[in-house]
């Protein structure tokens, strides 16, 4: 391939090349057992003792204190925004949503199933392009629900709400472990891993101890978290391999120097495509600034330069242009249309300036 290959996928999306070379090896040959990873139960020495070294580098990275449980579980956020009520809101209890994106949008509904679900703010009539800060918070909450980082509409809470009664709950899904969060501020932080820390199949649940079990609903076995803390991630076939892709996802960063050191990256490369974005006569972000997401940057045509009827053209002729370069995966959410980069922690700065020297080079072509 005459191009080195970006890919800003927002999920699943670019994982570090060590960590999936190694992951390639263990699908032969696991720890030099003769065995496929793949092939391994899981109640083997091997792989428990690998489930508890990727917990031990999520508490290391993210400073996890010991008076928080660590929950491995498949079926994506989609089956995490029913649990997480179904374990934390009683029936006739309240909890505050902060709907800023699709996904809050959708742990929304679902809670609204278990108990009483209240709107703290919703910028849905803004396309979702900032985060409405003034909540209006309820005085009995159980908790407060906020979606970290909007992968579609590329805003991110860059100061956390504290809520007015309850715990705060996060999905850090799109932005897990670019950025350093002091867990101690939530009762639960959860989100899939297959944006930013391994691939798809697997996601992660941190629940302070001492807040499970005050629901009075019967909760369907697999459904409770207490059963899997119980069980040390062990009580059925756990997604195994995803949770290696993590565990060697997660030495990369370790390596790397941990959080405060991407988060470092993740800022400057995000500057240096702000700041083309910002420049450019072609291109424009659609984000709010001051709510500007440092891992999803969507962006569209200036609608004074391109007109609206030779937009849809242009579009695709921007992306085979992209793709050309060996920039992939640019298309936008298909909810809104337009170009999307994703910049996750495996994203190389050397990408970044790749695409930026594309949208140059593209204005100029538009421009004449």
């Amino acid at each position: 391939m005459a191009n080195k290959v970006y890919n800003f996928s927002a999920g699943p999306s670019v994982l570090p090349e060590q960590a999936l070379k190694e992951a390639s090896a263990a699908c032969i040959d696991f720890e030099n057992s003769g065995i496929s990873i793949l092939s391994m139960s899981h109640r083997s020495k091997p792989i428990e003792n690998m489930f508890a070294q990727t917990e031990q580098y999520l508490r290391e990275l993210m400073g996890i204190p010991e008076d928080y449980d660590i929950v491995f579980l498949g079926g994506g956020c989609s089956l995490l925004f029913c649990m997480l009520p179904m374990n934390f809101l009683d029936q006739n209890a309240t909890a505050d949503y902060a709907l800023t994106g699709v996904w809050a949008n959708k742990a929304y509904k679902e809670a609204k199933q278990f108990g009483n679900a209240l709107a703290a703010c919703d910028t849905k009539s803004e396309t979702y392009s900032r985060i409405d800060k003034n909540l209006k918070l309820s005085d009995n909450a159980s908790y407060l629900h906020v979606t970290a980082n909007n992968t579609i509409y590329g805003t991110e809470w860059h100061n956390f709400p504290k809520p007015k009664s309850g715990f705060l709950m996060a999905d850090v899904s799109s932005d897990f472990l670019a950025r350093k969060i002091n867990v101690s501020d939530f009762g639960v932080v959860y989100g899939g891993a297959q944006k930013n820390i391994s691939c798809a199949g697997v996601t992660v649940t941190i629940i302070k101890k001492g807040l499970l079990g005050k629901v009075n609903r019967t909760i369907p076995t697999m459904l409770n978290f207490q059963t899997h803390i119980d069980a040390a991630n062990m009580f059925n076939t756990p997604p195994v391999f995803a949770v290696y892709v993590m565990n060697r996802t997660l030495k990369w960063l370790k390596d790397f120097g941990g959080v405060d050191a991407i988060e470092k990256v993740n800022r400057s490369k995000a500057a240096l495509l702000y700041s083309a974005l910002d420049n450019s006569k072609v291109f424009v972000g659609t984000a709010a600034k001051e709510d500007r997401s440092i891992m999803n940057v969507p962006f569209v045509f200036n609608k004074d330069v391109v007109a609206a009827d030779k937009a849809d053209d242009l579009a695709k002729e921007f992306l085979e242009f992209a793709k050309a370069r060996g920039l992939q995966q640019l298309k936008g959410h298909r909810s809104v249309g337009g170009f999307r980069a994703s910049i996750y922690n495996a994203m190389p700065v050397e990408g970044v300036q790749a695409l930026v020297d594309c949208l140059g080079d593209f204005e100029k072509k538009v421009l004449g």
